[in-house]
């Protein structure tokens, strides 16, 4: 199987990302996603992304069952590049990120999912691609959801 978008779903009562203190995205109640990007990433990876992550219903209704999807509770998504998601720890004890995409491809991609999930009608924050963030959530449930695109099909 080729490498995909791997994702870290979370939702949250709250999340925000700083960088040197500097608050530069922030949601109250909705999802905060982590996204790493392969190599072998695509458009069609970004897409299959942004629909996920729009309708994965996974906040309660008003009988308690998780079947709402974020746009349903008026919530916002929280985007944050995390390359480290493809990390590959099963030889030795440091990570191999060979796995990984360039910074050039990582970050359009990142950013087409980005645009993609705003094309949805959901607001969305993010981090700063490359930079070193300091994320801050409150995970409700907890819920937290992995996505791999290659296994979305």
């Amino acid at each position: 199987m080729k490498d995909a978008v791997r994702a870290v779903v979370q939702r949250v009562s709250r999340a925000e990302v700083r960088v040197e203190g500097r608050v530069t995205g922030s949601i109250g109640r909705g999802l905060l996603v982590l996204v790493g990007v392969s190599r072998d990433d695509g458009d069609e990876d970004a897409r299959l992304l942004a629909d996920k992550v729009a309708n994965l219903r996974i906040f309660e209704d008003a009988a308690g069952k998780m079947n709402l999807a974020v746009g349903e509770i008026s919530g916002g998504v929280l985007l944050v590049s995390q390359f480290t998601l493809l990390g590959d720890g099963r030889k030795g004890n440091r990570p191999s990120f060979i796995d990984a995409a360039a910074p050039e491809a990582a970050n359009a991609l990142y950013e087409r999912c980005c645009a993609l999930v705003r094309e949805k009608g959901l607001p969305v924050a993010t981090g700063v691609f490359r930079a070193h963030m300091d994320v801050e959530l409150v995970n409700d449930g907890p819920v937290t959801i992995l996505l791999d695109t290659k296994r979305l099909f």
